[in-house]
């Protein structure tokens, strides 16, 4: 169902939606459902706004519409990274729907903890970690197209909560960044484990990406964005895309704010 986005979007919306449980791990009220829809019924995250704890640095009650903000965002670069989200009402008051993503048990593993002289082939650094006992390990990263482009979408959307568990690769190999209510501040605000190409030129693709989302965000992407994030942030939104394009390079950690979510996993 992911791959035809625009039949998933149609069944979140106009579905009938069915609460089966709450996922407990999430600090955000977070419950699992089906939708079905002339006969169709497939699992998904319903994310009700009452359900929002409340975050010293971003308002109350915005976190579902920077969720689906983040879809749009997605959609308009075209690699499709974030699974189809619409706003919608459903038992516990309006909130977004997302399409559930089963993760590939199977799939190779995208970060590790490495020996601290340095990373593997065909891994990336991101930090030394402290694993006790007065020893430390690398965390890294794999160096992968799938990661970089989140990696470039991240730093668009300004997500503050990049965590190793906020990305699922799918059983046909496709990934699918996840948990994206914390975006779209006004300040800088990137916190992510993928920093292994911080500094690095852009790869050709994703500049001309950013180049095609710079005009979409001044025409009909802009203005669906517009309920969805204040006009200070969608402002900064396009000002984040242009120093990316003009600039041609991955971001660096900011000196002014903590550069790795916590938990990092």
């Amino acid at each position: 169902m992911a791959a035809d986005p625009e039949a998933a979007l149609e069944l979140l919306r106009s579905g009938e939606l069915e609460v089966h449980g709450r996922v407990t791990s999430a600090s955000n009220a977070v419950l699992y459902c089906t939708v079905t829809l002339d006969g169709l019924t497939v699992p998904c995250a319903y994310k009700p706004v009452a359900g929002e704890q409340p975050l010293w640095d971003f308002p109350d009650g915005t976190l579902a519409g920077r969720e689906e903000a983040s879809f749009l965002v997605s959609a308009a670069t075209g690699w499709g990274l974030v699974p189809p989200t619409v706003m919608r009402d459903g038992q516990a008051g309006p909130g977004t729907v997302q399409l559930w993503i089963e993760p590939d048990d199977e799939a190779e593993e995208l970060i590790d903890l490495q020996d601290p002289a340095g990373p593997e082939p065909g891994w990336l650094p991101i930090v030394r970690a402290d694993v006790g006992g007065g020893r430390t390990a690398l965390l890294v990263h794999r160096d992968d197209e799938r990661l970089r482009r989140l990696a470039v979408l991240d730093a668009v959307l300004n997500n503050s909560d990049r965590k190793g568990g906020h990305w699922i690769t799918a059983p046909d190999g496709r990934l699918y960044g996840i948990d994206h209510g914390v975006t779209f501040a006004e300040p800088a605000k990137l916190r992510t484990l993928l920093w292994g190409w911080a500094g690095e030129p852009l790869p050709d693709e994703a500049s001309e990406v950013l180049g095609r989302l710079a005009g979409a965000l001044d025409g009909a992407l802009g203005e669906s964005l517009r309920p969805l994030i204040t006009p200070v942030e969608l402002d900064a939104t396009r000002a984040r895309v242009t120093v990316l394009v003009r600039g041609g390079r991955h971001p660096e950690p900011s000196p002014d704010w903590p550069s790795i979510p916590w938990p990092p996993v």
